[in-house]
């Protein structure tokens, strides 16, 4: 799971079912105390909880992202799965 911030979306008229009526948003990894970009890559997650553009969320991928819609064998490989409505991270580290 990661932090994120939504830079856009994704309308694709004809998509796989799976994908039918889900929201496409594209996000970009960020730096959870600094809330910036931690590089230019972005991915497409599917949209589990109405975010919109310039929103920091939470993404799941992998096997977890499907379970979020109820499927194992789905397409979708990334999910968004909250909204952020603040971040706070330990500078410092944590001890073991």
């Amino acid at each position: 799971m990661y932090v994120g911030v939504v830079v856009g979306s994704v309308v694709a008229t004809t998509k796989e079912d799976d994908l039918v009526g889900k929201k496409l948003l594209i996000v970009q990894k960020v730096h959870p105390s600094k809330g910036t970009a931690v590089d230019n890559r972005m991915e497409v997650a599917v949209d589990n909880v109405g975010a919109g553009t310039g929103e920091h969320v939470l993404v799941t991928t992998g096997g977890a992202a499907r379970n979020v819609f109820g499927s194992s064998v789905s397409v979708i490989d990334a999910a968004i799965v909250a909204i952020v409505d603040s971040m706070e991270v330990n500078e410092q580290g944590s001890e073991a």
